[in-house]
């Protein structure tokens, strides 16, 4: 089992930025890409980026592409998602994620309890 915790949300301005981290504990040994998802109120789950723990692959969505930044500290066992130039349509509860295949759907294994991103107009 991984166990995933994120943090770093919060209420911030159109423009402004947030890091969210997300801290892996168990046995991360498993573990070969982490993802970032976000899901807002009425909408369906969606893929923000992904990273290769053991690499520097990164997949970023088109919506966050050049705007938000992926990378990971495997020292730490964390991944962080720096969120630059955000708008109000970014505004959605974040997931990590990890499991053993980089992709770019929700089937990851394992899955943290989200961390709520507000963005105000």
């Amino acid at each position: 089992q991984v166990q995933l915790v994120e943090s770093g949300g919060g209420l911030v301005q159109a423009g402004g930025s947030l890091r969210l981290s997300c801290a892996a504990s168990g046995r991360t040994s498993s573990v070969y890409a982490m993802a970032w998802f976000r899901l807002a109120p009425g909408k369906e789950r969606e893929f923000a980026a992904a990273i290769r723990w053991g690499g520097a692959t990164t997949y970023y969505a088109d919506s966050v592409k050049g705007r938000f930044t992926i990378s990971r500290d495997n020292v730490k066992n964390t991944v962080y998602l720096l969120l630059n130039r955000l708008k109000p349509e970014d505004t959605a509860a974040y997931y990590c994620a990890a499991g053993p295949r980089l992709v770019t759907t929700p089937t990851y294994d394992y899955w943290g309890q989200g961390t709520q991103v507000t963005v105000s107009s």
